[in-house]
């Protein structure tokens, strides 16, 4: 499963996580949650909030994070 990235358009915090995975070559898939109402429910019942960005890697979810929170979070995942 592809780990998908809850964001929002506009959001410096989900620039910065886009930019960390991307520049990392991790490969995820983007949720803008914004103007969704559903997009957004379903990240409300992931994570018990509505702020981003959350990831949601397989089941694990981080939420509301930077990117050192994000770094230690893909320890495990990725291989460097």
């Amino acid at each position: 499963m592809t780990p998908i990235l809850y964001v929002k358009a506009g959001c410096p915090y989900c620039k910065a996580a886009i930019d960390y995975l991307d520049q990392r070559s991790i490969p995820y898939e983007p949720v803008d949650v914004r103007g969704s109402d559903s997009k957004m429910k379903k990240l409300q019942e992931l994570s018990g909030q509505s702020k981003t960005p959350t990831m949601d890697w397989n089941g694990e979810v981080l939420a509301d994070f930077g990117t050192d929170e994000l770094e230690e979070f893909l320890k495990d995942k990725v291989s460097s």
